[in-house]
């Protein structure tokens, strides 16, 4: 059955959601995108046009609207007559977003966890603060709701489910996090600045021996050899699914691994150093009140614009270790995103591609009934099966490397 979408963004992830939303609009229903700049919504739609991407006629739209007003996020719901929310927009307004859905019924999305504007790496789990509140109202209105559904959280969380399945017993969780391209500037992030430097300049937070344990970026690496992009150096990193999965998997160790080169981190370094990656306002010689990290933001590159000259490929996934029929056992599930792949298909960038995709096959599983849960579910809770089918169709396949060999996930 057909259920007509609402898109809140408009930013790179937004861009690929609305094309992969255009490309199974057979599945989907009516298509709608709204942001507090209405005239980047009709660029992204533009785009689509541009492809030709729209699978059959329909209805694409776009909307201006506030998505920190509850009230004006409703009023659009009802407006476009949405069943399924899709927001891509700053992790900020997730619970704005979140409570006009609970309010008018309609199904929700989203990549991330919520944040605040002045609060930074949370206490865990981290969406105990926030989405989980609403968990019970969710329930209780029938509202169905899924967190983090992007790729790191979202596919990383069903690539655990998995693996966690195959195995008798289950003791770590490792997420691995690769991008192995280069976007040829001397520096930019590959999404929102603020957001991205966020995850890194605060304690790093990490599920072992059954405990919440702390500890800084760039204290602890490991040399990952990967798939296709070799070997590569990651470090531990805060990151949102270790909140979910340490809660549902509490018997495992749960980390997450993001790779960076040494410029990157030099650049950081010095940036969080002198104070550039504060959220905290200061107050320049003039008198004017700035916060420091809003104007690095503003120096950088926009990411979106990253995606004409990106090259290379990413590799992310799970090496989940534990137990099957009395012995050892390990298995890494992973996927491999090519840059110039998605540029030419959609117009973004590969970390932009691997975002935005996953959670457009979960509104079509919202739509056809298989995740329509009626209550607030983290996507490791739910079948994973369905969704890495849906992604093998739409640009995202999975596979797995195990001691029988490496392979697509349903070989």
């Amino acid at each position: 059955m057909k259920k007509n979408v609402l898109i809140i963004g408009a930013g790179g992830v937004a861009q690929v959601v609305a094309h992969k939303c255009a490309q199974n609009n057979d599945v989907l229903g009516d298509l709608h995108i709204a942001s507090r700049t209405k005239s980047k919504c009709v660029a992204i739609i533009e785009s689509v046009q541009a492809k030709n991407a729209m699978k059959q006629e329909g209805v694409f739209e776009a909307h201006q609207v506030d998505a920190t007003q509850s009230d004006q996020v409703a009023a659009l719901i009802r407006e476009t007559g949405a069943e399924i929310v899709i927001n891509v927009g700053t992790a900020f307004v997730n619970m704005h977003v979140l409570d006009g859905c609970i309010e008018t019924g309609a199904a929700y999305i989203d990549t991330a966890i919520h944040e605040e504007p002045d609060k930074i790496c949370e206490t865990p789990p981290w969406y105990a603060n926030y989405e989980w509140k609403k968990r019970d109202l969710c329930a209780e209105k029938g509202v169905t709701a899924i967190l983090g559904a992007g790729f790191d959280p979202g596919v990383v969380n069903a690539f655990a489910r998995f693996a966690v399945d195959r195995l008798d017993e289950v003791k770590s969780i490792d997420i691995v996090d690769i991008n192995a391209g280069s976007h040829g500037k001397y520096f930019a992030t590959n999404f929102d600045p603020e957001i991205n430097f966020r995850e890194f300049t605060g304690v790093v937070y990490y599920w072992e021996d059954q405990q919440w344990k702390e500890t800084t970026m760039f204290a602890s690496g490991h040399e990952w050899d990967l798939p296709v992009v070799g070997k590569q150096m990651a470090y531990q990193s805060g990151h949102d699914e270790v909140h979910s999965l340490a809660t549902n998997y509490p018997q495992a160790d749960v980390r997450f691994w993001m790779g960076f080169g040494e410029h990157y981190i030099n650049v950081f370094t010095v940036l969080k150093n002198i104070g550039l990656l504060s959220e905290h306002p200061v107050t320049t010689a003039e008198g004017q009140e700035v916060v420091p990290l809003k104007v690095v933001k503003a120096c950088l590159p926009d990411p979106a614009s990253l995606a004409p000259e990106y090259t290379g490929k990413t590799c992310i996934g799970d090496l989940v270790k534990g137990t099957k029929d009395g012995a050892e056992a390990e298995i890494f599930v992973y996927n491999v995103a090519d840059h110039k792949d998605a540029y030419e298909e959609v117009g973004s960038q590969g970390i932009s591609y691997t975002a935005g995709v996953p959670p457009v096959a979960a509104a079509m599983l919202i739509a056809d009934g298989t995740w329509d849960a009626g209550t607030m579910k983290n996507v490791e809770e739910l079948d994973p099966k369905p969704f890495f089918t849906i992604l093998d169709r739409i640009g995202l396949p999975t596979r797995i490397r195990d001691a029988e060999g490496d392979r697509p996930w349903n070989a």
